[in-house]
Parts: C-alpha cells; structure tokens; sequence
C-alpha cells in the first residue's frame, strides 16, 4: 500500500501542478520524484533482511531474533498465550548460482510464463499509463477539454491507491493466478474500453468511469499480483535473479507498445487497437491458473524446495 500511494498519488498531484503552469510544470514533477527518492536509501539503510535469506547464509541467531520479535507481535496483536507448533519441512538446500533455478523444468516453464504474462501486461498497461493523455490530444471532440480531461487522469490516479487498501482484504483469500487475471480483464480490457470509449464519444463522465476502474483493479491490483507471481514460484536463492528476469524482460514490452501504438491507431483506429493491446494479457493470465501452484496459506518451501527441489 505504501508504494501505491506513490503511484496513485504521484498523477493526481503531478495533473495540477501541470494544469497550473505548463511551462515549467513538468520540471517541478521531475525534481520532486528526485528529491523523494533519497528516501529509498534511507528505508533500505534500515531494512532488515528475511529470515529464509538470514538462515541461507548462516546468521541463524540473528534469523531467530527476528522470528522471536515477529512472534512476540503475533501474540500482541491476536492475544494468543502461545503460538501453534511449527511443522518442520525436510528439503535437500545446496549453495548454488542463482541461474542454477533455470536448469529445473518446473522452475523454467513458470518463470518464462510469468515474464511472458508480465510481458504482455505492461504491453497494455505502459501504453495507458503514459501514451492515453497524449492521444486525447489528438481527438476532435476533446481539443476543448484537453486541461479537464488531464485533471480526471489524475484524480483517477487516487483509485490506485484505493485499489492497493482493497486488494488487502483479498489478496490472501484468492489464489494469485486467479487474481491477477481477473484485474487483468476488469482492471485493463474493461477499464481501458470504457475509457477509450468515453474518448472518442466525449463523454467524459464515461471516460472518467473507465479511469478508476482501469486504475482501481488494473494498475491497483495488477502490478502487486505480479510481482507475487515472480517471488512466490521459485526457490528463496533465486528469487531476486527470477524477479530480474522477469520484470527486466517484460518491460521490453512496455517500449515495444509504446512506441507504435500511436501510429497503429492513426491507421487501424483507437477501439481496437487500445481493447486489442489489453487481449494478450488475460490469455497468459488463464495459461497461469493451469500452471502455477496455490501459495495461499502455505509455506514457500513446502511450494518449492519440498516439492520442486532445487
């Protein structure tokens, strides 16, 4: 929620600041998102590492503090007296390379999948995110509202926020793959047609409804699920290499739909090019739910190392 909050609310201060001045507006956004990144040095100064990757390296009393202060916070917030026995897993755990997780077909086949999903997200989402408003530009029946169309971009931009706090009563009941192709589908294909045709009939209460669903399910829920998807499914000495692979990769399509979707609706027209661009995503999506295993409620290494192996 944390990092939503800057998603979802970075646009919708970043819209008026626009509106307000132009000419040095967009100046004024980028030096802000400069100055606010050195807060990421300082949480990360103070970030303390996982347990699984503590216990990997050998650091077993300072993994058994941090798992005795996380149980003393259970306890406290749920009133409990004792926690539950631990069930101990038994798994065979080698010091390998990180690429070592690509010679095990499981692990193959679903980190490929998941980049391959990712891929075709951010191929529909990337364009959305940074390419509608400059289309709008170009639409007739806008050209008069090109400054409340900006400022309902960002207001949308809330709804990402919004999105993250509601998928916090969820995300642990659903499976991941089942999720993430249902914002798939409502969040992306449904949000961004309302949106699109809203647009092109300028009807901008419609198109404004497209916004916040878009952003609520699609870019609230999708990104989070992603990243889920690329951590979850491999074992723990490789999941910071997988996670790489993955969003390092998929963002290839990001710069591939960005960079021709405005020529292709130039010529083949904006409906279907804006819902076509969204179509991929869902059928990765679907091909998820057959492949990746369930992770709710159940140990990471009883999903992998127990069960995959290395």
């Amino acid at each position: 929620m944390a990092g939503w909050a800057g998603l979802g609310l970075g646009p919708f201060m970043a819209s008026y600041i626009d509106v307000a001045n132009p000419a040095i507006g967009w100046r004024i956004i980028f030096m802000l998102g400069a100055t606010l990144a050195f807060i990421t040095l300082a949480i990360r100064g103070h970030a303390s590492e996982t347990v699984r990757m503590l216990a990997l390296q050998g650091k077993v009393q300072e993994a058994e503090r941090v798992v005795s202060e996380m149980e003393k916070k259970a306890m406290e917030k749920t009133g409990m007296k004792r926690l539950p026995e631990p069930v101990p897993l038994q798994f065979e755990e080698r010091k390998v390379d990180p690429f070592y997780v690509f010679k095990n077909p499981k692990y193959r086949i679903r980190v490929i999948l998941i980049m391959l999903a990712v891929f075709f997200f951010y191929f529909g989402e990337y364009p959305y995110l940074t390419e509608f408003l400059l289309w709008t530009g170009s639409v007739s029946s806008l050209s008069s509202s090109a400054n409340q169309v900006t400022l309902l971009y960002g207001d949308a931009g809330v709804a990402t926020f919004l999105g993250a706090i509601v998928l916090r009563y969820v995300v642990e009941k659903v499976r991941r793959s089942i999720l993430v192709t249902f914002s798939y589908f409502v969040g992306m294909v449904l949000g961004v047609a309302i949106a699109v045709i809203g647009a092109t009939s300028a009807n901008l209460d419609l198109m404004a409804a497209g916004f916040v669903l878009a952003n609520l399910i699609g870019v609230g829920w999708s990104n989070q699920l992603n990243y889920l998807n690329g951590t979850e499914n491999v074992p723990t000495y490789a999941r910071g290499t997988a996670f790489a692979f993955i969003d390092g990769f998929a963002h290839l399509g990001a710069a591939i739909s960005t960079a021709i979707i405005l020529s292709l609706i130039s010529t083949v027209g904006a409906i279907p090019i804006w819902i076509g661009f969204q179509i991929p995503m869902v059928i990765l999506g679907l091909s998820l739910i057959i492949i990746l295993p369930n992770t709710i409620g159940k140990s990471l290494e009883e999903i992998n190392e127990t069960k995959t192996g290395l």
